[in-house]
This record gives structure tokens, sequence and C-alpha cells, in this order.
């Protein structure tokens, strides 16, 4: 999954990055709101963390924008203003989660995981894909209980190819997932990534499991019946 954090406070944005990264997200920051505005649109990122108080366009303004735009991407406000009618406020304004600070960085990493599964209409916290299971807390996945360890790369990966599940994903749509901006475009690397992925599959599931498609990207088809 791939993060935006729109914060102006560099030393709390530095926590929250290297923090979130830890946790083996994909993370970009704006500092402030027009940038942050900007980047949301991009239609490149799973999720916002916003700020309400920033230069430039404050994030009541920035929330406001990109649901008029039409734009579903989930937003948690994390802001100093802790007062129950601005919660309600940015509620009413589209945010899908309302966090004052100070806050505890678990209790940010388990609201941003709960909202991610809202969105993508999971109950749990894991993907399955006949055998396979996906556990995103842990991040960690097995066949039929037997682990595949994989990188972080690797499990990104297969996370984006579960999420949409028959649906051809390029190496564009691959790269906005699950890598932030400092990434190497030019890189081969997801090549690699995929091809490291097929073989670890196929030595538990007998089949790599993930489909090339011929000029196109990438697919995990649905599961068989």
């Amino acid at each position: 999954m791939r993060l935006l954090v729109v914060e102006d406070d560099t030393d709390l944005a530095t926590v929250l990055v290297q923090g979130l990264r830890e946790e083996e997200f994909a993370v970009d920051h704006a500092i402030d709101g027009l940038d942050g505005l900007h980047r949301a649109r991009s239609g490149e990122h799973d999720l916002v963390v916003l700020d309400m108080m920033l230069p430039e366009l404050d994030g009541s303004e920035v929330l406001t924008r990109l649901r008029a735009a039409g734009s579903s991407i989930p937003v948690i406000i994390l802001t100093a203003r802790d007062g129950v009618m601005d919660k309600v406020a940015g509620l009413r304004e589209g945010a899908d989660d309302y966090m004052a600070k100070p806050f505890s960085f678990e209790e940010l990493l388990a609201r941003i995981r709960a909202v991610l599964r809202r969105f993508h209409g999971q109950s749990r916290n894991d993907i399955t894909w006949d055998k396979l299971r996906m556990d995103l807390d842990g991040r960690r996945v097995f066949w039929d209980g037997t682990e595949i360890v994989l990188s972080r790369r690797e499990f990104q990966i297969m996370e984006a190819l579960l999420l949409q599940q028959d649906r051809v994903l390029s190496r564009t749509l691959i790269i906005e997932h699950a890598y932030d901006e400092s990434f190497d475009f030019d890189s081969n690397v997801i090549d690699s990534h995929i091809a490291k992925l097929r073989r670890k599959l196929k030595l538990v599931a007998g089949s790599p499991i993930i489909e090339t498609v011929r000029r196109v990207g990438y697919r995990i088809p649905n599961p068989p019946a």
C-alpha cells in the first residue's frame, strides 16, 4: 500500500514516514496543502494522513476539494484540533477517520489498516486466494499453512495483485502501489521481483499463480472454483 502524509511539522512527518515505512508501507510526504491536494489527486496513493493546520491551503479545504472532485481516496485527519465540533466537521467534510494530537502511533497504524480494510471491502485484515492467505497485519503469506517467506517488495507486489484479482496491472500501476516517489522508474526491478515471487509460489503451490499478459502487465486470476 502507498500512503501520503500531508504534514508541515517536519519532525513529526519524519517520525510518521519512517514508522510507516518500517511497517512496509510505501510513503510520500507533502509539506503544505496545495502540494498535498495535487498529490492526493494523482491517483497514486491508497490513503492520505492529513493535518488540518497547513500552509498554503488548510486541511479542511484540501478535503473539501478532493471530495468535490469525486475522489474517494480514504483520508484520516491527524490534527491538534480536538474539539467535538472539529471532529464532526471533519467527518462531515468526508474524512474516513479523525485522530487528535498527541496520538499513539500504534493506534494510528490500527486505524489506517481498518480504513483500508473497509475501503477494499474486507471483513478481516487478510486476503485469501484458494489455499493462499496473506496476513496484512503480520506481513506474512501462507499456502495451506506453509509460510512463504517474501521480501518487503515481493509482499507489496503480491498485495497489489491480490487486491485486484483478475485485473491486469501494468508495471506503472504496480509501481504506484508498492513504491514511493524515490523509485527509479527506468529500472526493470518489477520484472525481477515478479520472477522471484513466481518461483517462491510455484515451490509450495505447484503453480506460479501470477500470469503474464504480454506487453500489458501481470495479474492473478480469480481462484479456481
